[in-house]
């Protein structure tokens, strides 16, 4: 049984086996940032606050606007947050810099009409930041043709969107921008943070397989199209200690686009030790990263056109990012969720049978209930149903564990192997059960065992049950080798 099992996770689509990037010239030997870019800011002009609230589809939009108190009109910028809640809270730091720098900046919460973890219209987000863009220009302080975005990680996909639309949008900041699609880069993440973990490979198998179930429609988003109508100003930032997006592919797409476009005025830049925010490990910023920022945004549009377009830290990127094939129809999500719910309907049928039983005041005699040989089996399967319910558990928590430790991979490497150890031990320790019940349930009838209607339904309930968790276990490779 363990070696059919086996073989059902090895046969059965979909296989996620990333090649090795194979990567050109241009990314071996970076050449160093310019000093220009890098030359000290003086960020100590007063700043005024002003809380607004902007009309939008469906809700109203709350942010914070940062205002140098220097006359004139200023060069102004929106934050356009990655994915999640997006609190205007998450900019404050950076949002300062730049104000007091003399860069008017507007901070606002990311809607909670129109996006979930489920459904996500990156066209309806930047709808949201043109209209903060278009409050910006309309004020005396703000300098309309020098008014751009600024978008991290998921808000890469937004703000080349709303470029695109708007010719109002003065430049583009792009911090950590994926520009492949979100199942590309979510999958890449998976691999690239498995691996930083030290993860069995058996782990990464079960992820991608249950990403290749998910039916979201926004993974699939192709991020090219927007790319290749940006005509404004971009500057893009990545780092070189990213777990979380290919960043060397990243930047292919980001050129490969804007060079489609006839655009010439991008640069790219590549902090060392920067992760995901542009910080060194969820600490202080990366080295030069708000200097850059600052100076170019100040020197705009001199700066649009740099005098090299690629420059930094030498960037690493290991594997490619491979797209994660869609499951077939027997292991979709709803194929999951109903194998879930049959096998949780069987685990409680024998006990809401017998307790059917006990309300109707039906009896039954010894010979029917067999005192001798239905209870050792009625154990038995009730282990069986709570070992069921402890894998299921088990695998969220693991699952859990590993987005927890994908932040942060210090000392990761003894939890993450000892979660994989017991989601194993569940999965064999219930095929076992399995075969040692039937085994039972068979010996009990040949020694003369008559199960009643209820202990039918509990003895169908639990073995089918758990037949059906073994079977989408064997699938998610809960029993391959090498684990």
């Amino acid at each position: 049984m363990l070696v059919a099992l086996a073989f059902v996770g090895y046969v059965l689509p979909p296989a996620f086996d990333p090649p090795p990037l194979t990567v050109d010239q241009t990314f071996k030997a970076l050449p160093p940032q310019p000093a220009g870019e890098l030359r000290p800011v003086v960020a100590n002009i007063p700043v005024r606050h002003e809380e607004i609230s902007i009309p939008a589809e469906g809700q109203t939009l709350v942010g914070t606007v940062r205002v140098p108190t220097t006359p004139g009109r200023h060069p102004a910028m929106v934050f356009v947050s990655g994915s999640g809640n997006g609190s205007r809270t998450e900019f404050t730091p950076q949002a300062e810099f730049l104000a007091r720098a003399g860069v008017v900046t507007l901070a606002f919460d990311k809607r909670t009409v129109g996006y979930n973890f489920r459904d996500r219209d990156f066209g309806l987000l930047a709808d949201d930041a043109l209209r903060m863009v278009e409050y910006l220009r309309s004020r005396p302080d703000v300098d309309p043709s020098r008014t751009g975005l600024w978008g991290v990680s998921e808000g890469g996909w937004v703000v080349p969107i709303a470029a695109a639309k708007s010719l109002d949008v003065g430049f583009a900041v792009l911090v950590s921008s994926p520009n492949v699609s979100p199942l590309r880069q979510v999958a890449w993440a998976l691999n690239e943070q498995l691996l930083r973990l030290r993860a069995p490979i058996g782990a990464r198998d079960l992820l991608t397989r249950a990403m290749g179930g998910v039916g979201f429609n926004f993974l699939r988003y192709d991020a090219m199209p927007a790319l290749r109508q940006i005509k404004q100003p971009v500057l893009a930032f990545y780092g070189t200690q990213d777990p979380s997006i290919p960043f060397v592919e990243s930047t292919q797409a980001l050129t490969t686009a804007l060079k489609e476009a006839g655009n010439d005025q991008y640069t790219i830049r590549y902090m060392d030790k920067g992760d995901h925010a542009m910080r060194i490990h969820g600490g202080p910023f990366t080295h030069g990263y708000l200097e850059t920022l600052a100076n170019w945004i100040l020197g705009l549009p001199g700066t649009a056109k740099p005098a090299v377009h690629l420059a930094g830290a030498t960037p690493v990127q290991r594997f490619e990012a491979s797209d994660v094939p869609a499951a077939p129809w027997y292991a979709g999500g709803t194929m999951l969720g109903l194998t879930i719910c049959l096998a949780a309907v069987g685990y409680v049928a024998g006990p809401v049978a017998a307790m059917v039983v006990r309300l109707r005041g039906r009896h039954h005699t010894p010979i029917e209930t067999n005192a001798r040989l239905w209870p050792p089996i009625r154990r038995r399967l009730v282990k069986m149903a709570w070992t069921g319910l402890g894998l299921l558990a088990s695998v969220l928590a693991f699952i859990t564990l590993l987005v927890l430790f994908s932040v942060n991979q210090a000392g990761a490497w003894p939890a993450v192997l000892a979660g994989w150890v017991i989601v194993r031990i569940l999965a064999v320790l219930m095929l076992v059960q399995e075969v040692t019940a039937v085994a039972a349930v068979v010996a009990g009838l040949r020694e003369g065992l008559r199960p009643s209607r209820w202990q039918h339904v509990a003895i169908a309930g639990v073995l089918g049950g758990t037949g059906l968790l073994l079977v989408a276990a064997a699938y998610y490779g809960l029993f391959s080798f090498p684990w």
